[in-house]
């Protein structure tokens, strides 16, 4: 990455360029090399409010909770509690008589009996047959919308929601591809299961207040609200504006009392928090003298686990972005083959990340021995995607990278 301090002006004009082009509210960035960090802010938290984002906003991190939950299932793996190819159905027998829809756009009446049990590996990995209901246009998506409610929070207790989730059937048969979706929210459950507590208080316990992560969890406290990043989005005509819902979630406020608890999209952090997390990949797993894994099990979750079909073929939304010079680990992606033109694939082989649906992303490349994270709230839907809203978040994500590397 060279000199950080070098990187400040460059960066902060990238970021700002996007930002007065109405693309995005703002941003927080940070980059750490070899214990040389630097923090760069840029834009609004709360733009009618005029308050900037700050160092310690606070922002819904999406699907990068999915490493973290990740992470606290190997924590039982290490510890002899389950084993990766134990099936699920040992502790969710509502899963022990799974049905594969034999096409996944088909009738839901279409379907065949599962070959094998779903494994704590699968899940993992996603090959285990559970999807995004959104990603379809088949029977599926309307099933998964009617049966488990929001993508993130939830009115659905977790046990009518595990219960909804194994009546439906699956896109494809355990083990045989991957297809990104809900299957950290089931991993996240299980683990609440057999820790006998809520998955954020499992969270809490075993990464959060051991790696010092202070300004994470589930719900932002009502004392640190007034550090949370604002919404925004784009209307019909691609303006940037406030938004209350992204789908059908209430992004800004989470009731208290709310029971369910994704553990593939429904955190919030900031960007020194994620960074004692990230910190986790480079190398031994060492933070401060906080190792939560054993070596071995973080080198095999920063191993691809896919065979080369399955990259090949795993993909959603017309995307394949394991095709050619990446991997999927256990909740991370890997880089195989660096390229420095694609923004998944600048860092050096072996770097693992994973982008949030918000607008967020981060990378750990333990060979360069570095940390890039990115923060913002950038709510677009999949219609505003396809029609190229909102994409400018990407702009500055892939700046901000090429500016820090």
């Amino acid at each position: 990455m060279g000199n950080l301090q070098n990187r400040k002006s460059e960066i902060l004009s990238a970021l700002q360029t996007v930002i007065d082009r109405g693309q995005l509210a703002g941003a927080a960035t940070l980059l750490w090399r070899e214990g040389e960090i630097q923090a760069l802010c840029a834009g609004w938290r709360d733009i009618e409010g005029k308050m900037p984002i700050e160092r310690d906003t606070i922002f819904r991190i999406a699907s990068m909770t999915k490493p973290i939950t990740s992470v606290a299932a190997l924590m039982l793996v290490d510890e002899g509690r389950i084993a990766l190819n134990d099936p699920i159905s040992r502790y969710l027998p509502e899963f022990s008589h799974m049905r594969v829809l034999r096409s996944p756009e088909g009738p839901l009446d279409q379907t065949d009996e599962a070959l094998r049990p779903i494994t704590f590996g699968d899940l993992l990995t996603h090959r285990s047959g559970l999807t995004y209901g959104d990603f379809h246009r088949g029977a599926i998506a309307r099933a998964y919308r009617e049966a488990l409610g929001g993508d993130i929070d939830c009115d659905i207790s977790p046990d009518q929601w595990v219960s909804r989730l194994a009546k439906l059937p699956l896109i494809g048969q355990p083990g045989n591809a991957m297809y990104y979706g809900r299957s950290t929210d089931l991993l996240g459950f299980l683990i609440a299961r057999i820790e006998g507590e809520s998955l954020g208080a499992v969270l809490r316990r075993r990464i959060f207040d051991p790696l010092g992560m202070h300004d994470t969890g589930f719900i932002v406290p009502r004392e640190k609200r007034n550090r949370r990043a604002a919404a925004y989005g784009f209307d019909e005509q691609g303006c940037l504006t406030k938004r209350h819902t992204w789908g059908d979630v209430v992004v800004a406020e989470r009731p208290d009392n709310m029971a369910y608890e994704s553990g593939g999209s429904g955190l919030w952090s900031t960007i020194d928090d994620y960074l004692k997390f990230a910190r986790l990949f480079l190398g031994a797993g060492d933070v401060n003298g906080v190792c939560l894994l054993r070596q071995e099990t973080l080198l095999m979750m920063m191993t691809n686990q896919l065979t080369d079909e399955q990259r090949a073929n795993s993909g959603w939304l017309g995307r394949k972005p394991f095709a050619v010079g990446r991997g999927f680990g256990f909740g991370v992606a890997v880089v195989l083959e660096t390229d420095k033109t694609d923004l998944m694939r600048r860092g050096n082989p072996g770097t693992v990340g994973w982008p949030g649906a918000y607008g967020g992303w981060w990378q750990a490349d333990p060979r360069d021995h570095s940390v890039l994270i990115f923060l913002s709230h950038n709510m677009i839907d999949l219609a505003q995607m396809a029609e190229g809203i909102g994409l400018g978040v990407w702009e500055a994500i892939d700046q901000f990278q090429t500016a820090a590397m």
